[in-house]
């Protein structure tokens, strides 16, 4: 198995259970489920990716929460399938999940539990604070604290009548009693489409983790099916939030404006991917082992 065979994986499942054909009563072909219906050059991009991953047409609805649970679940499976091959490069014990798990379950968050409870509590306290920090991301990956025999597996690195790196969350050995909590690794943003909603809160929600971490900042991406760029530079332009916006099928993407002869929205794709701020679902894992 190599990152060729799990991505083509990835893309027959998600053509198996997400992509779909929405018919149009006043159109023979209709359009794919990730397409923006009254956009032209939407419709014929998305048929073009639809054609390179070679999906089935199906035509019939998919519900827009089971689309959405569909892409985290298969983006998750990928992502972990294709960590395990890198684990020479990126060694440890890793945790991966989906369901909106909070924040306040990982090391770097766990002080926001204790505030989102006083908040709760007080009602001078809970128009002003809110509780919007309390951040659930669409896909967690976190590292298990590691054990002193691990540490020194081959070496004798630390000796506890030394007293020595007693606050390091990587040593299992300084979490008191009944504290495991994981290490956040990365937070994932699933967005199957993109409107400017949309874009808005993933923003909102890596603002949230940069802020109000105690510890090392996880990595803060987004994982897309969006097929105009324009719409995709709503998330990716910029920096400071997000560290990178993955397409789940970018050199398609890239073929598809090609054959369509959309210039701008070329144009603003090429933008994107020389500004290092779009790249390819494959280059995901390796970007999550730096």
């Amino acid at each position: 198995m190599n990152i060729a065979n799990l991505r083509k994986r990835y893309h027959q499942q998600i053509c198996e259970s997400i992509i779909r054909i929405n018919r149009q009563k006043d159109k023979k072909r209709g359009n794919p489920n990730f397409a923006d219906s009254g956009n032209k050059s939407s419709v014929e991009i998305a048929w073009n990716i639809v054609k390179q991953i070679g999906c089935p047409i199906i035509y019939e609805t998919v519900k827009e929460q089971t689309v959405g649970k569909n892409f985290e679940d298969i983006t998750k499976n990928f992502l972990e399938s294709a960590f395990v091959l890198l684990s020479h490069i990126r060694p440890g014990k890793w945790h991966y999940a989906t369901g909106k798990t909070a924040i306040s379950g990982f090391e770097q968050y766990e002080h926001l539990a204790d505030l989102e409870a006083k908040v709760r509590n007080d009602e001078t306290l809970a128009p002003v604070l809110g509780i919007d920090y309390i951040v659930k991301p669409d896909i967690i990956i976190a590292r298990f604290a590691v054990s002193d025999e691990e540490i020194n597996k081959n070496t004798d690195i630390l000796q506890d009548s030394e007293h020595l790196a007693e606050l390091t969350p990587l040593r299992s050995h300084n979490r008191k009693a009944g504290m495991d909590n994981m290490i956040l690794h990365a937070s994932v943003s699933c967005k199957w489409t993109i409107r400017s909603d949309r874009s808005q809160n993933t923003r909102t929600e890596a603002l949230n983790l940069l802020r109000n971490r105690k510890g090392h900042t996880p990595h803060i991406v987004a994982v897309t099916a969006e097929p105009l760029p324009t719409r995709i530079a709503t998330l990716a332009l910029g920096t400071g939030d997000i560290d990178c916006v993955y397409h789940f099928a970018l050199p398609e993407l890239i073929s598809s404006i090609e054959q369509v002869d959309n210039q701008d929205q070329l144009d603003m794709l090429m933008t994107m991917i020389d500004g290092r701020r779009l790249r390819d679902i494959s280059d995901l894992p390796f970007d999550l082992a730096i």
